[in-house]
């Protein structure tokens, strides 16, 4: 795993999916297959294979204290290109000391992540009632996240963080993105963990060598998606979730 450390001119960037996006850090150790943010590595330059390297935004919290006192205030989402409690996380903080900012200053704020490390900024979150933490959780099947998900926190521990925020009622959503098979198995774990789901499909662009590699040629298709998507959500209405489409 490569780390450096780099300096950024600025740290909020416009977002087609909230107002804001805020990303720590540039690379995930995660490492995901299927991953769509492996386009970073267009403009960053990076020759190591994804999951195998990580920028550091050491002056993110900086920029951000200044950024926040000239911007219109929105909806943060942290992070859309990498995962803002991945590892390397717990040496720099920086997710941790954004979020503090963001939230004594009254922005509201929406995390996704696949880790529990979240967790350990709990009092930060239960401060705020402008805040929610979703999961990525892609399948319930351990076998097929250990494929896909190589360096990413088990399934059943993601799932008890999940339940450990809903009990503080902080509001908590799983996103289930991309459908993998063994997805099904999740509808009975999610039960009373979350507020809402979110469903969506595989990047086809940015996964393509995903496919070669696993002959995952029912993922090419946007009628297995439809199709698996639509039995999910039918499956999560039955038990009394709010659950949505994405595509």
């Amino acid at each position: 795993m490569k780390i450096r450390e780099i300096l950024v001119k600025s740290v909020l960037s416009r977002s087609k999916v909230f107002d804001y996006a805020l990303n720590p850090y540039v690379g995930c150790q995660h490492g995901c297959t299927y991953c769509y943010a492996r386009f970073m590595k267009r403009f960053t330059g990076h020759k190591e294979k994804w999951g195998e390297f990580v920028d550091v935004k050491i002056n993110a919290p900086e920029l951000l204290k200044k950024e926040i006192k000239r911007k219109r205030v929105g909806r943060v989402w942290i992070s859309g290109v990498c995962d803002p409690y991945q590892p390397i996380e717990r040496r720099y903080d920086l997710t941790g000391r954004c979020l503090k900012i963001l939230l004594e200053n009254g922005w509201p704020v929406t995390i996704q992540t696949k880790s529990p490390l979240v967790l350990r900024d709990l009092e930060i979150l239960k401060k705020s009632m402008e805040v929610e933490v979703g999961f990525t959780i892609t399948t319930a099947d351990e076998r097929i996240r250990r494929i896909f998900e190589p360096g990413a926190p088990p399934i059943k521990e993601r799932i008890r963080a999940l339940d450990r925020l809903h009990s503080e009622d902080i509001k908590t959503y799983a996103m289930i993105a991309p459908i993998l098979p063994g997805s099904e198995g999740l509808v009975n774990g999610l039960k009373g963990v979350v507020d809402y789901v979110l469903i969506d499909r595989m990047n086809y662009h940015y996964a393509d060598w995903v496919y070669r590699k696993y002959k995952m040629e029912w993922a090419r298709k946007d009628e297995f998606f439809i199709q698996k998507g639509r039995e999910l959500m039918a499956l999560f209405e039955k038990k009394k979730i709010h659950c949505q489409l994405l595509f």
